[in-house]
């Protein structure tokens, strides 16, 4: 692999390059953003109330993954399938967990304030990142990824997501001209992209990942899941001939990379890991997510304050440059309200890892902020969704 990619392929590389990001603003040379130290405060502070709401002993706090969206609304869907499990291996069931959060994840994009999910049996509705965790399970629950739908329902097998089409998407979501999601065409593309990669299913990167013995390295998680599915990402840079995936350039900086759902799906499998009984170990490699949520929070909050009104009134692509600097803020960011939050709770990161503190934590906050800043709760800056991204 050329050493360039690998180099970006790094979570410290992501971290790096933020951290360039942060620099450049800091320093006044960015011509969207300025940084603002007591908007940085309020947003620890929004974090911190959010936080103690939620969770009344921060030892409780969990993983921010998937698995908490298959939680929507106090039920535990996972659970609720156990029946139809209990007769699997404990490695067995630990690939049928990763198969449902590999695919579900891939359909974890901005789904547009106007649609939402009805969940049958409850008739609950969900809309934003919670319905299209419910809806992906339910497609799981009722087969819609197996090729034995009848006889062996649970679990996700690559010869059909290969033919998987956005009508496919569209029944199981419940898509309907007056229940529109954006990025349909994309999604069903990355299923199909993924059923084309030479796994037979997804949920065979627990052997790739268990081949270590006891221990996983969660930079060994995302390393495993760039490397086998750095192909089924739309063609933006690439270098050699190879495909980037969530990298971008900035005119001072050079490459950005990111790898936004590449981590969210790397945070997604450490339960399906450790309910295997393996251990996952220095989760803090990973980095903050890069998403409107957590970046809206630092908009929000006045931690970010827009140099130029027009980045609140206009709409980007994700290689716009204001846009690849508030995803690059937004890492930087969250490692230092990390620390603050920490400090105020008296943890330190073994108790406090970040990705218990996106849980807790910042991707609600920036949630509560924007639903009381504007009506739908949409984020502070309209980025273009391909289903792929955001």
């Amino acid at each position: 692999m050329n050493d360039s990619i690998a180099y970006l392929r790094n979570p410290a590389a992501i971290r790096e390059r933020a951290g360039q990001v942060l620099e450049y603003v800091e320093a006044g040379r960015s011509r969207w953003f300025a940084l603002d130290g007591d908007g940085l405060e309020a947003a620890v502070q929004a974090t911190l109330d959010v936080t103690r709401q939620r969770y009344a002993n921060p030892a409780a706090i969990p993983f921010h993954s998937r698995w908490r969206h298959f939680e929507a609304g106090g039920r535990d869907r996972w659970a609720a399938l156990a029946p139809g499990l209990a007769m699997l291996a404990r490695d067995e069931v630990a690939r049928r967990r990763m198969d449902l959060a590999i695919v579900s994840v891939l359909l974890d994009a901005g789904a547009g304030s106007g649609w939402s999910y009805r969940e049958p049996g409850t008739g609950e509705t969900y809309a934003r990142s919670e319905g299209l965790g419910v809806a992906s399970f339910h497609m799981f629950a009722a087969g819609a990824f197996s090729c034995d739908p009848k006889r062996d329902p649970l679990r996700v097998d690559a010869e059909r997501l290969a033919a998987l089409t956005p009508t496919d998407i569209a029944l199981g979501f419940q898509v309907t001209a007056h229940n529109p999601l954006l990025g349909l065409e994309g999604r069903a593309g990355l299923l199909r992209k993924l059923g084309g990669i030479g796994l037979v299913r997804p949920g065979a990167l627990f052997d790739i990942l268990a081949e270590g013995g006891g221990e996983v390295k969660a930079a060994a998680i995302l390393a495993t899941v760039l490397d086998r599915m750095s192909s089924i990402w739309p063609s933006r840079l690439s270098l050699d001939g190879q495909p980037l995936g969530d990298v971008w350039a900035h005119p001072a900086i050079g490459l950005v990379p990111f790898h936004k759902l590449s981590q969210w799906m790397s945070y997604s499998l450490v339960e399906p890991l450790e309910g295997a009984g393996l251990r996952v170990v220095e989760l803090d490699a990973l980095t903050g997510l890069p998403e409107y949520r957590n970046g809206g929070l630092l908009v929000d909050s006045g931690a970010l304050r827009p140099k130029q009104s027009a980045l609140l009134t206009g709409t980007f692509a994700p290689a716009d440059e204001p846009v690849v600097e508030w995803r690059a803020l937004t890492v930087a960011l969250l490692d230092r309200i990390a620390e603050h939050l920490r400090l105020h709770l008296g943890m330190d990161a073994a108790r406090l890892p970040l990705v218990k503190v996106l849980e807790a934590g910042t991707w609600f906050a920036g949630r509560k902020l924007a639903a009381e800043r504007r009506a739908g709760g949409g984020p502070p800056i309209t980025v273009e969704s391909d289903g792929t991204l955001f």
